[in-house]
Order: C-alpha cells, then structure tokens, then sequence
C-alpha cells in the first residue's frame, strides 16, 4: 500500500466511531424477517396509499428491538428521517412524550416536534416496548396521530398486540398493519449461526436446542464463542423449557475476567446503567472497557439513560450472586444505591422522578415490597398538576370511598395553600386516583382544627416533638386510587415515587405523617419497612370511618441515614422496631429545670443519670446517643460556658467545687472557695441558673440554640 493510500485509510479510520461499528456488527448478525422488511419498504414507496402505522408484537426476545433498528436503516438508505423512541425512557404523559419526541429529534426544550417532523418530507417515527404506553394508547390513536403529516409512517413494537380500540375503528382498520413476530425460519437461523462464526457442525445441535428463538441463538453463539468454537460440556437444553435460563448461567461461568463478571452484576442489579455508575459501582481505571464490553453483549440492548439486560437475562445474573455472595450482593447494592441516590438529590423535576424510579426500582426483590406494589403497572402513570376539571372527579371518589364528610375537607384544603393535590393520570382523561399533603406549619390553627385529623396530627405532633422555627411538618392526609381504593395500585405506585422527592427535596422536615383508612393493620409491616410507627394517639374519625397514622421524625433519623437504612432493607435486613417509637418527653420548664438539677448531684453516678428523663428530650436525642455519658457531657458543656463572661467566675467556681469536683459538702466547698456561707449559696444558685437557661434554650430551638437578633 502507498502512503497516501495508507493516509487515506488513517483518515477512514478517524471518521469511524464505535457506534459505526456497533451498527456494522448488528448489521451482519441481523438475518431473516425478510417479510417485514419488504413489507415496510413497500409502504415506503407507496405514496402515502398504503398503512400508516405499522404494529409488531411479540414475546420477550423475539428480536423486535433488532428488527426496528433494521427498518430504520431502510428508512434512512430510502431517504426518510428515522426518529427512534424507546419507552422505557418515557413517562407515560403527553407533555413527556413531546419532550422525548423533541429530544430525538435534537430540538431545544419547548421546541415544536410536530412542526419539526412536518418539515422532513418522509418522517418515520419508530416506538419501542410500546407497552410502557398502554396509559397514553387512547390519547396516541385519538390526538398525536391523526396530527402527523399524511407522508408519515408509525413502526410501533411491544409484547401484546394492539388494544380492540384500533380495529373497531373504521378509519384505523385501513391504517393498520399487525405483525405477530415468530422465532426465525431454520434457513434464517442458520444464516445467523454463520454470521456468529459459529461452526456448521454445531448448527444443527444449536438448532434443535432453540428452535430458532432469536435471544436464545444470540447467547448460545456467545457461549461457543467462549468455549473456543465447542459447546460446554455437559450443556443440555433438552430437558428444560427455560432454554436463556440455562443458557446464561453457562455464559456467566466463561467471562473473560473477574472485572467483567463484576460489571455484568452491576449491570443487571440497576436499572439502567452508564460508564458512570460502573466506575462508583466497581471503581478502577477499566470502566471504559468494562462498559464497551457490555454494549457489545447479544442480550444487553442501550438506549438514552444507558444499557440494561433482557428481562430474563437481569434475574438470573441478579439471582445468582445473591444467593452465590450475599457479602458482594450487598456491597453492590450498596454502592449503586449511593450512586442513584446523589443523582436524585443533583435533580430536580421529571430528571429527578426518573432517578426516584430507579431508586425504587431496587426494592423488587425484597418480599415485604412485592407485596404491597403493584409492580405489574409500575411506570404506566404518572403524577400531575391539579386542573379545574380535575376536581370533580376527586370528590366523587372520595365521597365513593370515604364519606360525604370526607369529600367537603378533600374540597376546603383544596382551596388552601398548605395542600398539594395531586391528580394521578394513566393518559390524558379524568384522574385514575390522587393524593393530598398538607404542610402543617404553614395552616392556620382555625383550619387545623376544622378538621378532625390535621387537628390529632397537629396535636400529636405537639406532644411528641412541636417543630422548631422553620421545621416542617408534613402530612400524608389522602390517598385514593379509583379502581383500588388504598390497596396495592398504581397510584400507589406513583404516591410512594413521589413521596421519595418529597423526602429528598424538603428543606428541615421533621415530622411526616401518613393516613390510611381503616387498613392498618394490613399496611402496619409496610410501614415498618418504611421505619414509620404507627402514632395510635394521632389517630381519627370522619363520619363513620376511622383512619390509621404512621409517623417518621426525620429530625431522629434524617433523610441521609433514613435512606441508608432503606439500602440495607431492601436487601433483607430485618425491618425490626421504627425508630420513632419512642416518643419525647417533652417536659415542662419547671420539670426541665428539676431534671437538670437531678443530673448536676448525679453527674459521678451513672447508674444513677441513666433514670434522668432528660434522657428522652430532644435536647439529648439531638447529640444521636440518648445515653448517660451524653447527657454528662452536655452538663459539662453547659458549666464550661460559664467561663465566656467575667460576671460568671465566681458562680463557676462555685459549680465547680459543688458537682464538677465536689468538695463533699456545701459547707466544705464554701471554705475552700474561701467565701462566707450565704455568699456561696448565692453563687451557686447563678451558676445552676445560669445552667438551666442555657439547657432549656438549646432544648426549646435545637442545638444553635437561640436564633440571632434581626439587625
């Protein structure tokens, strides 16, 4: 070769990417579905005369994701402008598949994506795991279709063939084109077997062993590939109708290192995972690698927010460590979990539910959780702004459910800035359920009391642990799913989502309380898990019904240690008593005074503080160790301020040689002080004073104690 034909090949080279030759390999692995395809490049010629949506189906596996990435590039080789949907990635709302449609296209926010497509003269719109869609399909075939310029073609893949609503529509029926895909021809699959370099003698075993199931071949071929062009011994797929099951665990075994098993782990333990989550999940230099490897697996597909494994291919490997390595399960975990979690509080907004979504994506395994979600509906609604038109609706599921009673607070607090309502919608119609929160501290007393239970809440609260200036207090107050009620749904669903940006997102919350009518018995091990205690005496009555409470008070256990706590039980750590339980004593200041004098003749005998009941004040419960060494800790800090001005030397030394070095009597101390009797005891009754205030102010406004005065 010249030189200037070797320049020539260097400047190829830099051109191409390592997408170009992922699309390369897909290309020459991609056999069969010749049907399809002259289908839909039949359609693109047609003129506009022929289908205008194209709907393929089929099970898990079946290589529809392949097949839209074929149709694409047909798409593309005709001159038509492919735009690729997955909808794992979006929220099943209008404005969020808008907001997708506009990011594909490379559009900036608010940008007009149906005036966009309209510009291309042969826009083709191809949507992924259109099952994630159910909620909008009404809205999809009613609004956005019907919308897109008559030279526009629709590919939509998904596991369940389309609603009846598209054939009994006349005008649909002539638009529409099903595809029911089939595992491929014998001929097609052993193209694919060639393509894999898989050697002829093994086709026809391979074969018999997959029937032609397009994932099963794709790891079949990777598991030869790393035997070295044989089968593993021992491999028998006749007895078994789990034919990936099997196969994975094969592939597990022959990774080409430690490193890359760990990165498969990782990639099957998150939801989606990027070169970012691989380099805090496995740390290392090699993340770029590790996550190159991935890409290029048979049962790995990637979209927008990062790679992910097939269904099947996820629970085995996920699987299979923990029962292998509980140890490195939970150190994943719990790295991962850390991972998604700084995201989430970097985030705001539909970037920050998505990271939520992740988040809770992560309880699945655990049996308390798939007991009390709906995981079969997870992701098909979504929460909403509150409408005008939305309020109706909400009273007439309340008074349904609950009482009349009910449904007139549901409509004052409503009307209050205190409380968000949220309407929770499966598409465009009427809510499918909602939820109410009302920020306590910020309603007046006449409206807390005008209702039954914001008033025991409130109360409850004032008893246990009244807010300090600026601390929130949050209640849960409604929940109602339309079709559900308060039983595992996906408003449920979308609440608990909700109620994690909540957490994440509230400035000094401290009390957060849940309500729940009459189940609580049945929600109690939920809310266990949760580290909430049911509050019996927040408790209350509308009507005729009585509503259960939960309380958390994250100023014992804040957001940061809350979560970590949900990270260790979502891999089966025992869910044990909330640690809410045990409620403060909230003294009188008279009592406080008393207490603190009891600790200063006790300050030698522990055995004797640890009966003290500033033990369970929040003055103690604040330093996170209610324990007798604490408490004589915080007397000591509170003498030694003593010490900051002039006028308190003398009722120091006074303090000092009657608790903090006692002299043994009062007498003895006052002789040693060197001061007459009467002077002494004036003296010391400052100094203890002088301990009470500054005890009972850091008691009364947290550990800063008062706050400063305005200028």
């Amino acid at each position: 070769m010249t030189s200037r034909g070797k320049a020539t090949q260097t400047a190829q080279l830099g051109a191409f990417t390592v997408a170009d030759r992922l699309r390369q390999a897909r290309r020459r692995r991609f056999v069969g579905r010749t049907g399809e395809l002259e289908l839909f490049r039949t359609a693109l010629t047609s003129g506009g005369s022929g289908f205008t949506v194209l709907f393929v189906y089929g099970p898990g596996g079946i290589g529809k994701t392949a097949l839209l990435g074929a149709l694409a590039e047909a798409a593309e080789e005709a001159g038509a402008t492919a735009v690729r949907l997955d909808a794992r990635t979006v929220e099943p709302s209008p404005p969020a598949f808008y907001a997708a449609l506009g990011a594909a296209l490379g559009l900036p926010e608010r940008a007009a994506p149906l005036e966009s497509l309209a510009a291309h003269s042969r826009p083709i719109l191809f949507i992924d795991t259109y099952e994630q869609l159910v909620p909008l399909d009404n809205w999809l075939r009613e609004e956005f279709l019907p919308e897109l310029p008559a030279a526009a073609l629709v590919v939509v893949a998904g596991r369940t063939p389309p609603s009846p609503h598209w054939a009994s529509d006349p005008g649909w029926g002539e638009l529409l084109q099903v595809v029911a895909l089939r595992n491929l021809q014998p001929d097609d699959a052993r193209a694919y077997l060639h393509a894999a370099d898989v050697p002829e003698d093994l086709h026809g075993r391979v074969l018999e062993m997959t029937h032609g199931h397009p994932l099963a071949l794709s790891l079949l071929a990777d598991v030869v590939e790393q035997h070295r062009g044989a089968l593993a011994p021992g491999l028998s797929l006749h007895e078994t109708p789990d034919v990936v099951r099997v196969l994975l665990e094969h592939f597990v075994e022959w990774v080409p290192s430690p490193r890359h098993r760990e990165a498969l782990e990782a990639c099957a333990h998150a939801r989606f995972t990027t070169e970012d989550l691989l380099r805090t999940a496995l740390g290392g230099d090699d993340t770029h690698e590790l996550f190159g490897w991935l890409r290029g697996l048979s049962f790995v597909e990637e979209d927008p927010y990062g790679v992910f494994p097939h269904d099947v291919a996820r629970d085995v490997l996920d699987a299979d460590l923990r029962w292998r390595d509980r140890a490195s399960y939970a150190d994943l975990h719990r790295r991962v979990r850390r991972h998604l979690v700084e995201q989430a509080r970097r985030t705001r907004g539909l970037e920050q539910h998505r990271w939520a979504a992740d988040i809770i994506f992560l309880h699945r395994n655990n049996p308390v959780m798939r007991s009390f979600w709906d995981w079969e509906t997870f992701g098909h609604a979504f929460p909403d702004e509150l409408r005008e038109e939305d309020r109706a609706p909400i009273l007439a599921m309340t008074e349904r459910y609950q009482t009349a009673e009910q449904a007139e607070l549901v409509r004052h607090w409503m009307e209050h800035p205190a409380a968000r309502f949220i309407p929770i919608r499966a598409g465009t119609g009427e809510p499918i359920g909602y939820g109410g929160a009302i920020t306590l501290d910020q309603a007046g007393e006449s409206d807390l009391a005008a209702d039954p239970g914001t008033a025991a809440i409130w109360q409850y609260a004032q008893r246990h642990g009244p807010p300090r200036p600026g601390e929130s207090v949050h209640a849960a107050r409604f929940l109602i799913d339309r079709h559900a009620y308060q039983r595992p749904s996906a408003s449920n669903n979308v609440i608990t989502a909700w109620h994690i940006q909540h957490i994440l997102t509230t400035p000094r919350l401290s009390w957060d309380f849940i309500a729940c009518y009459e189940d609580g018995a049945f929600w109690e091990p939920f809310f266990a898990y949760i580290d909430y205690h049911r509050a019996h005496e927040a408790e209350y009555d509308i009507g005729t019904h009585h509503y259960a409470v939960f309380a958390h008070d994250f100023r014992r256990l804040d957001p940061a240690a809350w979560l970590e706590l949900m990270s260790d039980r979502e891999i089966g750590a025992p869910a044990g008593p909330p640690t809410g339980a045990d409620p403060e004593l909230l003294l009188s200041q008279p009592d406080f005074a008393h207490s603190v004098r009891a600790a200063l003749r006790c300050l030698h005998r522990p055995d004797r503080l640890a009966g003290n009941p500033l033990l369970r004040s929040r003055l103690i419960r604040d330093r996170g160790d209610p324990s007798a060494d604490t408490l004589r800790a915080l007397v000591l800090e509170a003498a030694e301020s003593l010490r900051v001005d002039p006028r308190d030397d003398r009722p120091f030394r006074a303090i000092d040689r009657t608790f903090l070095r006692p002299a043994g009597t009062q007498e003895r101390a006052a002789e040693v002080l060197g001061l007459p009797f009467t002077t002494y005891r004036r003296h010391l009754a400052r100094g203890v004073d002088r301990i009470i205030d500054w005890l009972w102010t850091r008691e009364v406004h947290g550990p800063q104690g008062l706050p400063p005065p305005p200028r």
